[in-house]
């Protein structure tokens, strides 16, 4: 895992995203040289474009979920995003590349090998998300303890992390009564330094279930980390490998004395700044498509066309949320709050449609506008449910310390909740942007977002 600005990459999608820019630079310089005296005085040019084209197909395959883990992804849904993904790569190549000067040599034919390497780099993921992680690239995990955590730790790796190995467990000093499988289980080689070495472990996962009376051997795990191999507690590497912070595992102090939760002035100025201008932005592209929303509300069923609803904003301040009404106007005319719920009957024909793809939000950014809400936080719920989750869940709260958003770490990673699991399942995702939010994660998920909308996962 490499850390960048404070979000956990693995080292397999950076090399998957560096491996496709290289592809269309390399082919497009390629035939650009190819051509001799002829094609030199062009080579500058294209190489500029080419760079252009790969940094496009780097928006197009991030916003198409490409970089994303694929291990629960059907080969037929990865061609379907392939092909969706070649039709907004293939013209973008053809708009960028018939820029170049008109008296170029070979124009057509650069063209033609720009296009064909968008094709090729489509046809690479769709490969490279199926054909899984070689097992040089895979990390090597070793388990220190053998209880309950160490048992979750093993079971969470290999459904959730395709590019981690895990080669078995240690037990600790004071662990007699193993729930691991036994024939998992290793016999400490020495000391754990060189028990670690002698297996090639990358990474040492610290998941003993009781830390105090020496179950933990201290100068060991030093020695590990001294030679090279990594040493995380259970609660970091959840949050590293699943971009989660697991509130089973985390307490007050590992909150509070870890890095993150930095709300200082100058990320606060260039989020508002990034929050106004990318507002305005969508606003000018989507108007239309809002104004043709509202027409098909209005002609559907009486009502108002625009849904204003209390929700709690930052540091717990009511504000009124603004969306397109996608449910009937009574529908919850027993005064009681409810979550929507799958195939909901309260649910208009065309509220499932603009719920579906996430045009009820749009007027969201308004709210944007005046302040109560930032484009990417934790979602905004109702008192009703925040003071039920608040009793309920520990650290809930904490979320509320920024604003909330029209889209966030949650929404893109967790399909749409309406059970108290499912609250603390998103928790965990909110609870690692706020801990570790940051212009780049912003505008990572504003692309993932992309992804979600187009198609309409999680919707209800």
């Amino acid at each position: 895992m490499i850390r960048i600005f404070n979000h956990y990459l693995h080292r397999q999608t950076l090399l998957q995203a560096f491996f496709d820019l290289g592809l269309i630079l390399f082919a497009v310089v390629a035939v650009v040289m190819a051509q001799g005296e002829s094609g030199g005085h062009v080579l500058s040019f294209a190489a500029s474009q080419g760079l252009s084209l790969a940094g496009g197909m780097f928006v197009i395959n991030t916003a198409t979920g490409f970089y994303q883990h694929a291990h629960n992804r059907s080969v037929t849904e990865s061609c379907a995003r392939a092909l969706l993904g070649m039709m907004f790569g293939l013209p973008l190549a053809y708009a960028i590349f018939s820029l170049l000067p008109a008296d170029a040599a070979h124009r057509e034919l650069i063209t033609q090998v720009a296009m064909a390497s968008v094709a090729l780099v489509m046809v690479h993921r769709v490969y490279a998300a199926h054909v899984g992680p070689q097992s040089r690239l895979r990390s090597r995990i070793l388990i220190f303890g053998s209880g309950q955590a160490a048992k979750t730790v093993g079971a969470t790796l290999r459904a959730a992390d395709p590019h981690a190995h895990v080669v078995g467990y240690i037990a600790g000093p004071n662990e007699d009564h193993p729930e691991v499988p036994r024939d998992q289980l290793i016999e400490a080689r020495g000391t754990l330094t060189e028990t670690a070495r002698g297996m090639n472990v990358d990474e040492i996962v610290i998941a003993v279930t009781e830390r105090r009376g020496g179950s933990m051997p201290m100068r060991e795990l030093l020695d590990c980390k001294l030679n090279g191999v990594r040493v995380v507690d259970i609660a970091t590497y959840f949050e590293k490998t699943l971009a989660q912070i697991k509130i089973s595992h985390v307490n007050a102090g590992w909150l509070i004395f870890g890095d993150g939760f930095n709300q200082g002035w100058l990320r606060s100025f260039v989020k508002r700044v990034f929050d106004i201008a990318s507002a305005l932005l969508i606003l000018a592209v989507a108007w239309p498509i809002m104004l043709l929303a509202a027409l098909l509300i209005k002609l559907e069923s009486p009502g108002r066309v625009l849904y204003l609803q209390e929700r709690v904003g930052q540091n717990g301040k009511p504000f009124k949320v603004i969306k397109f009404r996608s449910m009937c106007s009574d529908a919850e005319k027993d005064g009681k709050p409810r979550w929507a719920s799958q195939n909901d009957d309260r649910v208009t024909r065309v509220g499932r449609f603009i719920r579906k793809v996430r045009i009820d939000e749009l007027p969201q950014l308004f709210n944007v506008l005046l302040g109560d809400m930032s484009l990417v936080g934790p979602r905004p719920e109702r008192q009703y449910f925040v003071n039920e989750l608040i009793a309920q869940i520990p650290f809930y709260a904490v979320r509320h310390s920024v604003k909330p958003g029209v889209t966030g770490w949650a929404q893109v990673r967790y399909e749409y909740g309406s059970t108290i699991e499912d609250s603390v399942e998103k928790l965990q995702y909110d609870l690692y942007y706020v801990k570790n939010h940051t212009l780049f994660l912003d505008l990572l998920i504003m692309l993932e977002t992309v992804a979600v909308v187009l198609t309409g996962k999680g919707a209800r």
